[in-house]
């Protein structure tokens, strides 16, 4: 079976050692363009917080259904942050919540566990700068200097965190989460030792096996556009085990908004080689998932996707 590269980053928090950096480099940008998923060690997220975050989100999952709902997002607000429960069939045993940059007035936090709140700001706080390290390594994977990702996107308040939770399957069902590929730039995934996520290749699905201490790394929508398809942002999806609760986290390494998207100008300009997508605006793009997501579209090619935007060649 296929298996999804696994990469050690803790020489990225050192000086020196170019020349295995630089082999690390190759196997993430291989897999970036083969997979759209690589797992990382070593990344530098405290494992004892890892450990404490599973432990109350799933504690705060399995408390009664009243004490969730306290928890419902606020009304009125662009984003529902707190608890949900999705009511569409195919995501009716999956519940989560949603969480926002530390301090922002849409936050939704329970009294109980008690140590919910710090424990997931702390998370939040992490994988954002773990996910500013990853930023800086797939810059140097696409042959950039380490700081273009970073500067075209240095907005870091539409990042957001959440946690999900996914009960057993049943005789009827068993997927937890449909085949999708992620808006922003690209996924932190934190997953407990219960499997289930799976990647598309080939029209094949792989399973990405849990492993201790690993974090998953995802391509998203918005960089496959701006490297112009040399990253791709891969279908996967969530099959939930039998017997067995599975709880995990996604940080969304998001872009502002208001920023306009098409391929980067080293991808084009540079090159003088014409753009595969016509610019778009991030937040216009997003409706237009959520419109579409709203209508329960059960067919791949009615649904919205970047390839909207694409330029056709005569």
């Amino acid at each position: 079976m296929a298996k999804v590269p696994t990469v050690d980053l803790s020489l990225f928090f050192r000086e020196g050692y170019e020349d295995k950096k630089s082999k690390i480099v190759d196997t993430i940008s291989k897999a970036c363009c083969e997979y759209g998923f690589f797992q990382i060690v070593n990344h530098g997220v405290p494992l004892d917080l890892i450990s404490q975050a599973l432990k109350v989100s799933k504690s705060f999952f399995e408390s009664p259904t009243e004490a969730k709902l306290k928890c419902s997002p606020l009304p009125n607000v662009p984003v529902p942050a707190g608890y949900n429960k999705k009511p569409n069939p195919s995501y009716e045993f999956s519940e989560f919540l949603i969480m926002l940059p530390p301090g922002s007035d849409f936050n939704i936090f329970p009294d109980n566990p008690p140590q919910f709140r710090e424990v997931m700001e702390e998370l939040f706080s992490q994988f954002m700068k773990i996910g500013m390290v990853v930023e800086r390594i797939l810059s140097e994977c696409l042959g950039l200097p380490p700081c273009v990702l970073e500067e075209f996107n240095n907005d870091r308040s539409w990042d957001f965190l959440i946690a999900l939770f996914y009960l057993p399957a049943t005789e009827k069902e068993r997927i937890g989460s449909n085949p999708h590929k992620d808006l922003s730039c690209f996924t932190i995934v934190l997953q407990n030792e219960v499997a289930g996520l799976e990647v598309q290749k080939d029209g094949e699905w792989i399973l990405i096996a849990p492993q201790p201490d690993t974090l998953v790394v995802n391509i998203d929508d918005a960089l496959q556009v701006l490297t112009k398809d040399k990253f791709k942002s891969p279908r996967h999806r969530v099959v939930r085990p039998n017997g067995r609760s599975r709880n995990s986290f996604a940080f969304f390494h998001n872009l502002s908004g208001d920023k306009w998207i098409q391929p980067l100008p080293q991808f084009t300009k540079e090159i003088a080689e014409p753009p595969k997508y016509r610019p778009f605006l991030y937040k216009e793009y997003l409706q237009k998932r959520r419109e579409s997501k709203s209508k329960h579209i059960t067919r791949i090619e009615d649904e919205i996707t970047i390839s909207h935007y694409a330029i056709t060649e005569e």
